[in-house]
């Protein structure tokens, strides 16, 4: 007796090899039969004129404090993701000692744009270790498969303290210790470690991972190649010296080490039309060298959002109105009523200047959410509206938040990656993986989820760039061989039961929407799926479109199928 039957379907099993009609059947949370299977079974799903598929991996999120009070990370399993890895960019949430907890908080906050009443409300700070980490998620019920990465960061915040991990490089005794915790955490769940080459902190110093000098970098790889472990790292993908020299110095641990590396994002920008070329060229020689390090990709153009009452990366460049909306909410208000501080907010902003390759003005903005919502200013043009009031772009900002009782945001479409058709033709390259989608951060800026979704619209039906089963294998097998994560990725008996039903001719994301779902009823963006049937994840019937959305899950930590 099978515990669930999927039938009628068209199999994609992941490989890359042609569809075909056929059945999957699921027993004890594994694949057991594929193809004609004639066995009953004590729930089966009709797949007549959908694909059946394995669940698709997400090699690059930022789910940690998500997963401590949603273990489902919605809404990744309606966009047919089943495993996730957090833990990017030298950022996780352990190991931590409590002293550090208020500081990584903020850092964390800031490079990943978790609100802060949402964040201080969620986290709970019942761990310090990164196996008492895993337990207090594992505690509050995943519904997920969890690959998780350990920060490098983090590592130097345990071992060396805040005031010397964010300041110089490890002593020979500290790059022991550094090692022996590194061993530690990969012993308990962790499948490798992350690290950047770019990010900053709460006060704007380099993060403590990019004070690691060679030596200690090459110590703690040594420790990851214990373990066939992974290496993600963030490197200047705004220049293409400065990644091309990344990509050599990963190559190198690559080898020496006998480990994964790769980097995120690989990024598309109109600013530097050949820089992805010539990163690819460099990840090509490294490859046919013998290493084993790829770039990650994500698929859909950059949308951001911008409102008064937090930090973002949309004015990452504008200090004043960064240090304004920090501001406790009184002593806001009184600023942005003086004629002197609103004449210095509207000058700044009449001189930005987009950051890191991005497009995108002010002046182009729009009116994304309101909490009231006006059908007069819903979705208008934000230099119109300007003109309109015969105000500066930044008088007239202020004055629609202070109108709204600041609930009111600033949208901002497609400002870069979005040349769809060259993107289109990066991801048919061997080399590239599909990653860097940060869901679980940036929630109030952009919607982070959707790009599965946005694959298959847009370079499968639209530009055919992939067919549907090139796309199955890059966002299953591929990821699954290249992180090394075992019994996962196919549709194969003896595999784990991760299973996606779904319709490749209308399998989409949906529109962005606003939803109070966070701790102390925080806002952020998501977006639902279009066309995702059906989600088993360990043969557990988690998601269903019919039936209203998530059922049940069955997740887990996944680190103890790592290859060795």
């Amino acid at each position: 007796m099978l515990d669930l039957l999927i039938q009628n379907g068209m199999i994609c099993d992941g490989s890359g090899t042609p569809a075909y009609k056929g059945d999957v059947g699921i027993r004890d949370g594994k694949v057991v039969a594929v193809g004609e299977v004639t066995s009953e079974a004590r729930e089966t799903i009709d797949a007549k004129g959908l694909t059946i598929a394995p669940g698709f991996i997400d090699p690059h999120t930022h789910y940690d404090a998500q997963l401590v009070w949603d273990g489902l990370a919605q809404p990744s399993l309606e966009h047919g993701i089943t495993t996730i890895v957090p833990g990017n960019c030298s950022l996780s949430l352990a190991p931590l000692k409590p002293e550090h907890r208020d500081a990584l908080g903020a850092t964390f906050r800031k490079i990943e744009e978790m609100p802060k009443n949402a964040f201080d409300a969620g986290i709970t700070w019942e761990w310090e270790t990164f196996g008492e980490y895993l337990d207090a998620i594992k505690r509050g019920g995943l519904g997920i498969n969890v690959a998780p990465l350990v920060g490098h960061s983090l590592l130097r915040l345990w071992v060396m303290g805040e005031e010397a991990a964010s300041s110089r490089a490890a002593t020979d005794a500290e790059i022991e210790q550094l090692q022996e915790l590194l061993d530690e955490c990969m012993r308990a769940g962790a499948i490798g470690m992350s690290g950047s080459w770019v990010d900053v902190d709460y006060k704007d110093r380099p993060v403590p991972a990019r004070y690691a000098d060679a030596k200690e970098l090459d110590a703690l790889c040594a420790t990851l190649g214990k373990y066939a472990g992974v290496l993600q790292m963030v490197p200047e993908f705004f220049d293409s010296q400065l990644i091309c020299a990344r990509i050599d110095i990963m190559a190198d641990l690559s080898r020496k080490h006998g480990i994964t590396c790769t980097f995120s994002p690989m990024f598309d920008s109109n600013d530097s039309p050949n820089l992805v070329y010539i990163t690819l060229d460099r990840v090509r020689q490294q490859v046919m060298a013998g290493a084993k390090v790829a770039p990650q990709m994500q698929v859909r153009p950059i949308d951001l959002s911008f409102e008064l009452t937090q930090p973002t990366s949309t004015i990452i460049t504008l200090p004043t109105w960064w240090q304004m909306t920090l501001m406790p909410m009184e002593e806001k208000v009184g600023k942005l009523k003086d004629p002197e501080y609103r004449k210095l907010l509207a000058d700044e902003m009449d001189n930005f200047k987009a950051p890191l390759n991005l497009q995108y003005s002010f002046a182009d903005g729009f009116i994304k959410r309101m909490g009231k919502e006006d059908p007069a200013l819903m979705g208008r043009n934000v230099g119109e509206l300007a003109a309109e009031r015969g105000v500066r772009i930044g008088e007239l900002m202020i004055d629609l938040s202070l109108e709204n009782d600041f609930e009111i945001s600033f949208g901002f479409s497609s400002v870069g990656h979005n040349n769809t058709a060259k993107i289109g033709e990066l991801m048919h390259d061997p080399v590239v993986t599909i990653g860097a989608a940060d869901g679980g951060a940036h929630v109030t800026n952009f919607s982070t989820y959707g790009d599965t979704g946005f694959m298959f619209s847009h370079y499968v039906r639209g530009h055919q760039s992939l067919s549907v089963e090139e796309a199955v294998q890059k966002l299953t097998h591929d990821v699954a061989k290249f992180w090394g994560l075992k019994d996962r990725g196919l549709l194969r008996p003896g595999y784990a039961a991760d299973v996606i039903v779904f319709d490749p001719e209308t399998f989409d994301r949906g529109p962005e929407v606003a939803v109070n779902d966070l701790p102390a009823d925080g806002f952020r963006y998501i977006r639902h799926s279009i066309g995702m049937a059906h989600v088993i994840v360990n043969g557990v019937h988690s998601f269903s479109e019919q039936d209203g959305g998530y059922l049940e899950g069955r997740g887990g930590v996944i680190a103890e199928r790592m290859a060795a």
